[in-house]
């Protein structure tokens, strides 16, 4: 705009001046607003998340200018503290919330076009809700809305008999460690709904939901069915499937019904067939029992077996430790560099190409090409952690899913529940807690295995193993809390009973 303001002489009109003067001001002073404001917009849908992974929530301006000197804050209900703060064009600590430190990343490489995103990381189901990213420049401001939708996928279904009922055979099926509240339902191998007897879904302590679900199967009725447990936000569900056998079904003598009629005439012939049917259970019950039995022995053949693997593994017991200059800022050696923990702030160390960043993990010092290594990593009662192994290759610079696709061949204790990282995951039961983890790296099988080294018994084996490959450990994030135990790289007894050869 150009010109000059109009002044006033002696001789002039002021009613004429006036209204060309205050024109001009209220102009000039609309251009400056106008140039100064924008918008910011977040997703137009709710963003979700499973337990233990990330978030990623990304806001951005319009018209697209550079948010490089401006404040950006997240924030929940309360302005401050804040979920995570920048201003003078760096990240702000100071006023971030407890429950955040050492979870959350700002993503700037687009921030000169007014595009910035928050990565949260180890998701809770606290952050469950509605955030607010807030942009303001040195005479403006504007805020957006984003809602994110914590999700848990529990245990898989746990089918059991549970007995008869109403001339039928009660089939209950349980599963834990799901949010929110899961759909529960029977299905038949066509994929039909059945009706179910009784339903149940109860909170847990830990906030997470646990379902129980029954259904009475009869001799006519359809004898194999699948139990689903399905996460509606993830779109995702756990299936078991049982087969009840014919010699379940109670069985209705149709003598006896007949015998009922005539009891006074045939008494003799119906305590007989009395005796018949006494003899038919306790056949039934000795089936039952020696069927038990052979459990057992199967479970303790089992039993034996794991535990001979993983004598044989001890014997190839090699000395491992930490390699400081792959450790994530995060994470706190010993100077033994056989322990590993999370700390609560980020230490300043020299930025090495192979150090790991974001990714709170930290390597071994040698790698293995070739032959069999055995080490023994002691997780106590921590209540997060991965252990495995990983390729030499595997990138340093971004969030991974710790899945053999990636170069990864672990498994995990997250939220409770032990589970191989596998794509899908692979839940594995423990019936003792493990408080050492035993890792068995047969390169020329192109294995790894798993030991839960308290009770002997075999978690889990990774096959199809490749490249130049190294121990890695994640201890959780901690905060201070009880989850800041060391993860500690233990030395291996040597194996009793003799040698058992390789």
């Amino acid at each position: 705009m150009t010109g000059k303001v109009p002044s006033f002489s002696p001789g002039s009109t002021v009613s004429s001046t006036l209204p060309g003067y205050v024109a001009l001001c209220l102009a000039l002073q609309v251009h400056r607003l106008v140039s100064a404001q924008f918008t910011v917009t977040g997703p137009d849908h709710p963003i979700t998340a499973s337990l233990g992974g990330e978030a990623v929530l990304p806001c951005h301006l319009s018209p697209r200018i550079s948010a490089e000197n401006m404040e950006l804050r997240w924030f929940r209900s309360q302005f401050s503290p804040a979920v995570h703060l920048y201003h003078d064009g760096q990240d702000q600590y100071g006023e971030q919330m407890q429950e955040y430190r050492g979870r959350t990343e700002l993503l700037k490489d687009d921030i000169t076009n007014g595009r910035v995103t928050l990565r949260i990381r180890d998701i809770r189901l606290s952050d469950d809700g509605q955030y607010k990213c807030f942009f303001q420049s040195s005479d403006f401001y504007e805020d957006a809305i984003l809602e994110l939708q914590v999700a848990g996928l529990g245990s898989a279904p746990v089918i059991s008999v549970e007995g008869h009922q109403d001339a039928g055979i009660r089939v209950v099926c349980r599963s834990a460690g799901w949010y929110p509240e899961p759909e529960v339902l029977w299905r038949d191998l066509q994929g039909q709904l059945l009706p179910s007897a009784s339903e149940n879904i109860s909170p847990e302590a830990d906030g997470l939901f646990q379902a129980e679900i029954a259904i009475v199967l009869t001799e006519e009725s359809i004898q194999k069915v699948s139990c689903c447990v399905r996460n509606p936000r993830l779109d995702q569900e756990r299936e078991s499937v049982i087969s009840i056998a014919e010699l379940f079904f109670p069985r209705v003598n149709p003598w006896m019904v007949a015998l009922g009629v005539i009891l006074a005439v045939l008494i003799g012939l119906a305590s007989y067939c009395f005796w018949r049917q006494h003899r038919a259970k306790e056949t039934l019950q000795s089936d039952l029992e020696r069927q038990k039995e052979e459990h057992r022995e199967e479970k303790g053949k089992l039993f034996t077996e794991f535990g001979l693997g993983l004598r044989r593994a001890q014997l190839y017991a090699v000395d491992v430790t930490l390699d400081p200059d792959t450790a994530n800022p995060h994470l706190v050696l010993s100077e033994d560099r056989k322990r590993v923990s999370d700390g609560d702030t980020p230490q300043d160390l020299p930025n090495r190409p192979q150090r790991f960043d974001p990714c709170a993990l930290v390597l071994g010092a040698e790698g293995f090409a070739g032959g069999r290594r055995y080490w023994e990593v002691g997780v106590g009662d921590k209540t997060r952690w991965i252990l495995g192994v990983c390729r030499e290759s595997v990138s340093r610079e971004e969030w991974v899913t710790h899945t053999p696709e990636d170069g990864y061949w672990a498994v995990r204790l997250w939220y409770g529940g032990y589970e191989a990282l596998t794509d899908p995951l692979t839940p594995m039961p423990v019936s003792v807690r493990p408080g050492r983890v035993g890792i068995f790296l047969d390169y020329e099988a192109g294995e790894v295995s798993f030991y839960n080294v308290t009770d002997r018994s075999h978690l889990f084996t990774f096959t199809d193993v490749s490249g130049t490959l190294r121990p890695y450990f994640c201890p959780g994030y901690s905060a201070g809390g009880e989850n800041a135990a060391p993860l500690i790289i233990c030395p291996v007894p040597a194996p009793a009973g003799g040698n058992l050869g390789p």
